[in-house]
């Protein structure tokens, strides 16, 4: 819990460096559950405890878009009993939070390769989608079944499908047809578990957003790392390559 006065600091820098949209890398779930000699599934347990939090830390200081790395292309490779736990929290999850993220306003939005995930689970999503289209709170973006190389390979079919011709091919087209289309490119990205690597992550959205990695793993960030790492955004001089 951090103090109502450090609270208002932290939403005048947003305010002031016009913060939008916080992506995050959730990285550590099983290191954390290793050293405290737990089972990989209570990582990921606590790991949604952290989600609820910097939702709700997002909401307190006023970044009004949050997209967070929930399951990657690649994460197919882990091995199947990890994997099989992964979706039935994912739908566990969403199924039983829906109702209050709702009641908070949270607008909720599933961005990734959807249809690669099993029917049942496709239709909660679909369902939190359409509960929470209205809602004006915080945006939150959940990436699934998520890789930035497949994601511009599915913009580019889509621009080819769509027949436009290469000369009407500009950076706001591209934009355009990627799984975040309408939604505002990160400003800052945090990784938690202090690895230096961005991990086929919003490749092309992240280009000019300022990166910060913090050696908390996943399940130990909350509001307050969440303030934190705002703050460190705050010294930040954003040059656009300028």
């Amino acid at each position: 819990m951090i103090t109502i006065e450090k609270t208002e600091n932290i939403k005048k820098i947003v305010s002031d460096t016009n913060l939008k949209h916080i992506a995050i890398i959730m990285d550590g779930n099983r290191r954390w559950a290793k050293e405290h000699h737990l089972p990989s599934a209570m990582g990921h347990k606590k790991g949604v405890d952290a989600l609820k939090n910097v939702v709700k830390g997002a909401h307190n200081l006023g970044v009004k878009y949050v997209t967070l790395y929930a399951f990657s292309t690649e994460n197919w490779n882990r091995n199947q009993e990890e994997v099989d736990f992964l979706m039935s929290l994912l739908a566990n999850t969403i199924k039983g939070e829906l109702k209050e993220l709702h009641q908070n306003n949270v607008k909720l939005k599933f961005i990734g390769d959807i249809k690669g995930l099993n029917i049942e689970l496709q239709k909660i999503l679909f369902n939190a989608e359409e509960t929470t289209k209205d809602n004006i709170g915080v945006n939150l973006q959940i990436a699934i079944n998520y890789g930035a190389r497949n994601e511009l390979v599915y913009a580019i079919k889509g621009i080819l499908n769509d027949g436009i011709s290469p000369d009407k091919i500009d950076e706001k087209l591209l934009s355009d047809y990627l799984y975040t289309k309408n939604i505002p490119d990160p400003d800052l990205l945090i990784r938690t578990g202090g690895e230096m690597r961005i991990s086929n992550y919003l490749l092309w959205q992240i280009a000019y957003a300022e990166i910060y990695i913090t050696q908390k793993y996943w399940p130990e960030f909350n509001e307050e790392e969440l303030a934190i790492s705002i703050e460190e955004f705050g010294k930040r001089q954003r040059r656009y390559g300028g």
